[in-house]
């Protein structure tokens, strides 16, 4: 019995040491996860640092990404491009023509160089010149209108996006809720109106009925009545005597 409690002390210390064990290896690998992704932040954060981004103003029809890709790759190495759509009325209508030529058109865009000094020399040379390229471009003779943002990061344009399409989904929903109190107070007027005229035609047919009953053919009676006795005719008349009208009259 001593041996068999001494083996099963034994080999709770075993599996508690090992359990240990497992747990600081747990511990060291989430440390060294940390330490890693720290160090990929900070390479990223020192990449970041050392990118520009160049702005541009107007972008020519029938442009694209790739395409300005092409043209600005030869400059220098480009990280990221975004292009912004054009949203007014006159873009719709150009927009629906270059839908139909497979091609969008874009008001503005930005370009992410992967170093400042490049980011500066293109933005420097190419303003104000001749785009250039192949000569049956669409785009050969309009000119670049670049700049180059100083102290500005790619996160701040997220940022700007995405608090642009906040407000213009906010724009959105109080718009369409407006809509729906116009759309419910029209109905509700229509319905005021039709309930109303509902009441007009019922009063309209109690008073048809109303008259077709009073309008029935008065039926006109005639009673027999005596003639009357004229003034000239008291003298013909034959006087009744005292006893006559005692005796009907019970007097005495």
């Amino acid at each position: 019995m001593e041996n068999s409690e001494e083996n099963n002390e034994i080999d709770a210390t075993t599996t508690t040491k090992s359990n240990e064990e497992k747990t600081e290896l747990e511990l060291k690998l989430k440390l060294k996860k940390k330490l890693k992704l720290k160090k990929k932040l900070e390479k990223e954060t020192e990449k970041a640092d050392k990118r520009g981004v160049c702005y541009l103003s107007r972008i020519p029809p029938h442009m694209d990404h790739v395409k300005l890709r092409q043209l600005l790759s030869q400059f220098g190495d480009i990280q990221r491009i975004f292009l912004a759509p054009q949203a007014d009325s006159n873009a719709r209508v150009q927009y629906k023509r270059a839908r139909a030529s497979q091609n969008q058109a874009y008001s503005e865009g930005w370009v992410e160089f992967a170093n400042k000094c490049v980011a500066k020399r293109v933005a420097n040379m190419l303003n104000g010149e001749q785009i250039g390229g192949r000569k049956r471009s669409s785009f050969y003779y309009d000119l670049w209108n670049i700049k180059y943002l100083s102290k500005f990061k790619w996160d701040d344009l997220t940022e700007e996006l995405a608090f642009k399409r906040a407000t213009r989904e906010q724009q959105v929903a109080i718009e369409i809720s407006a809509a729906k109190k116009e759309r419910d107070f029209y109905i509700s007027k229509v319905d005021q109106s039709r309930a109303s005229n509902a009441i007009e035609e019922r009063i309209k047919k109690k008073q048809k009925v109303q008259q077709d009953s009073v309008q029935v053919e008065k039926v006109i009676r005639h009673f027999p009545q005596t003639k009357p006795i004229n003034a000239n005719a008291k003298g013909s008349k034959t006087d009744l005597s005292d006893d006559f009208l005692d005796a009907v009259f019970g007097g005495s």
